[in-house]
């Protein structure tokens, strides 16, 4: 294999008699997308890989998805906090975009109409954005997922301007690997499924594109680890799979019940009905008292915050179901989401304000934070009731 710098932003790798251009390119760049162009008419190669899933590449290609969909039952496929993180990387990309004022995922719908008018296989290169961002999940701790969580409301929410000229200087390789370096230090096991495993993907499925001359259009950050992996072996099925539950996690859902249930026996039948009361209102308190506040903290109906706290402290007991799923039912119900809502959500989800008015948005809103402080609530509450034994 030999690979070979022949412009800026764009390597070349010699593999087993093919040619592969590899084009490293910024998702909001109006410079990246005309070079895209370029590169593949000037080589007008057999096949052109994107990076872009299905999933991703239908959002593109139909931005009035939203309007289709039933959010009663993305939180019964316990899907909502995927479509959630779905909406804040959409609300990310769109804000950077406008700044730009270029389409985020110009450069690929580019690449794709420019690789049907010269005749040339469009290959859809990148993993699921679903199974990425289960596989992130799968890597975080509650502590990782919500230093996670609140990294992505920041810079959801941040006011800084980023500048054409901005977004060029990260496409220069010692940023970007600075950048990344600095991403794997804060959270390392976000950085292996975002990453890591992508650029081992993107490789495989690059490598797999039909015919001599292939051109892939990729973001920067993602170049120099598709070149380290090229000429390895990749695992394609393995990095598809979703993760399984852990061991630990599994046993603590079942453990942390076991535990209330055995305190409770044991205050019952060592101090009588009156310490049972006593243990059974502090459970109560901070289990349902910190789902709700999450549920408010999202500003859901006061039946919504009322479900929250009736809910949290028996859904802490049962693995199978969490409050604030309850609670995003509710508000479901109760507000139920507008033709409206599901038309401007896309746009909603770039500002703090769209995110808590949008009823969408909301729903998942107290969905995750009812979650988020029910959890520490069912700590706490543990601790708190043994202490009365």
């Amino acid at each position: 294999m030999n690979i070979e710098t022949i412009k800026d932003n764009v390597d070349l790798i010699q593999y087993d008699g093919r040619s592969i251009y590899i084009v490293g390119t910024a998702h909001v760049s109006e410079v990246s997308a005309d070079l895209a162009e370029e590169v593949i008419r000037e080589q007008c190669p057999d096949s052109v890989a994107v990076e872009l899933c299905d999933a991703r590449f239908t959002s593109l290609k139909n931005p009035d998805r939203w309007k289709e969909m039933d959010i009663v039952s993305v939180i019964r496929g316990g899907k909502s906090y995927v479509l959630l993180a779905q909406l804040m990387l959409a609300g990310f990309q769109k804000k950077l975009g406008d700044q730009l004022k270029i389409k985020p995922g110009a450069e690929m719908m580019r690449a794709i109409q420019v690789a049907d008018d010269i005749g040339s296989k469009t290959v859809l290169a990148d993993r699921d954005i679903r199974t990425t961002l289960k596989r992130t999940w799968s890597s975080l701790g509650m502590f990782g997922m919500l230093k996670l969580l609140m990294s992505m409301v920041f810079g959801l929410f941040s006011s800084q301007e980023i500048d054409e000229e901005e977004i060029e200087r990260l496409k220069q390789s010692d940023a970007l690997e600075e950048l990344m370096k600095e991403f794997s230090e804060a959270l390392p096991g976000v950085r292996t499924a975002l990453i890591d495993e992508r650029d081992q993907y993107l490789a495989g499925k690059i490598k797999a594109a039909p015919g001599n001359t292939v051109v892939a259009i990729v973001g920067a950050g993602h170049v120099p680890g598709i070149k380290s992996w090229f000429a390895k072996e990749i695992d394609l099925e393995k990095l598809d799979k979703l993760p399984k539950p852990r061991k630990f996690t599994k046993l603590l859902a079942w453990l942390i019940p076991c535990l209330v249930v055995g305190m409770f026996i044991y205050g019952f039948t060592n101090s009588g009905v009156e310490k049972s009361y006593e243990m059974a209102a502090t459970w109560f308190l901070w289990n349902g008292g910190l789902g709700a506040l999450g549920s408010l903290i999202a500003l859901g109906h006061p039946l919504t915050i009322l479900a929250a706290f009736l809910a949290s402290p028996f859904t802490s007991l049962n693995p199978f179901i969490a409050g604030g799923w309850v609670a995003g039912l509710v508000e479901a119900i109760i507000r139920k989401p507008r033709v409206g809502d599901l038309e401007s959500v896309a746009e909603d989800v770039a500002t703090m304000k769209g995110f808590w008015t949008n009823r969408v948005t909301k729903i998942l809103l107290v969905i995750a934070l009812t979650n988020l402080l029910g959890t520490i609530g069912t700590f706490i509450g543990l601790e708190r009731v043994s202490s009365l034994l």
